[in-house]
């Protein structure tokens, strides 16, 4: 497998999540973790197709490059595989300028309906 780069997007007290880049700076996937008490719980989405090998060469360089250096004590590091692709990001700006374009849509409806009644 290609060298990885892990780029941050977000960070909480107690979860991290990272883009997962080639050295190209291609997306490969994704990685979000959540430190419990004694557990580190890891989502791992997968944007190209990868052998096993790969699959555990990555959950590897997670471990070692982002969990063992968060300074968190754990026992156990669970991780959920999944192969996906990125279909968008979406914020509540996305959905306020949807709702703004729909209410416009009824108000120019409404007098539309209101002709067609009388």
């Amino acid at each position: 497998m290609q060298p990885i780069v892990f780029e941050r997007q977000f960070r909480t007290p107690s979860s991290e999540g990272y883009y997962l880049k080639s050295q190209d700076g291609d997306r490969i996937g994704h990685v979000d973790l959540h430190f419990a008490t004694d557990v580190v719980y890891a989502t791992l989405v997968v944007e190209i197709d990868v052998t096993e090998e790969d699959t555990l060469d990555l959950i590897e360089k997670v471990d070692e490059e982002l969990v063992l250096t968060a300074d968190v004590h754990r026992d156990d590091f669970l991780v959920t595989v999944y192969r996906g692709k990125d279909l968008g990001f979406y914020s509540d700006d996305y959905f306020g300028d949807e709702e703004e374009e729909q209410e416009e849509g009824e108000d120019n409806d409404g007098d539309d309906d209101e002709d067609r009644l009388a």
